[in-house]
């Protein structure tokens, strides 16, 4: 049986759009936390939030994660889903977990290219380059923990594909 392959990396990093091109190339289902909880509760991610608020949608992203892991599949996680230690453990133990690396200014490069940034809360309030800055200066050691590889995500997301097959493939082989 296949473990789920889990992608983790701040918003913008590409997680979806590389997350759905392997999961074509491996022959696994594709599932994005963000958007099963937004079909589970009928609501945005800024709904949730403005409604439960962060710790309420936290909760919620911890049920998604685990709702949507299965064998042979592909899993894009929220980019503040390694905040929680059970999180981190959890993809750790149940898949292979990958860390989509890169900058902060390209990440927000891409965040405010990105027309559905409205489902998209900021966390501060404060322009997206200040937030990308301090989100990876905190998160980026959660990352790391959580990784079984780490990949930059300044690539074509081909060029990004064939970097976690080739790190997949060392993996077996270990």
């Amino acid at each position: 049986m296949s473990r789920p392959i889990y992608l983790i990396g701040a918003r913008g990093c590409g997680k979806t759009t590389v997350g759905e091109a392997l999961a074509r190339a491996l022959g696994y289902t594709f599932c994005d936390t963000d958007h099963h909880l937004q079909r589970s509760t009928q609501r945005s991610v800024a709904q949730i939030v403005a409604e439960e608020g962060w710790d309420g949608f936290r909760a919620r992203e911890t049920e998604s994660l685990r709702a949507v892991t299965a064998p042979a599949t592909v899993i894009a996680t929220g980019g503040g889903m390694v905040l929680a230690e059970p999180n981190r453990r959890f993809m750790r133990e149940h898949g292979q977990v990958i860390w989509l690396s890169a900058p902060s200014h390209i990440l927000a490069q891409r965040l405010e290219s990105q027309p559905e940034a409205a489902q998209r809360p900021t966390l501060t309030g404060r322009p997206i380059a200040e937030e990308m800055d301090d989100i990876l200066r905190e998160r980026a050691h959660l990352y790391r923990d959580a990784a079984h590889h780490e990949i930059n995500a300044m690539q074509t997301p081909d060029c990004v594909v064939d970097q976690i097959m080739q790190s997949l493939s060392l993996a077996r082989a270990s």
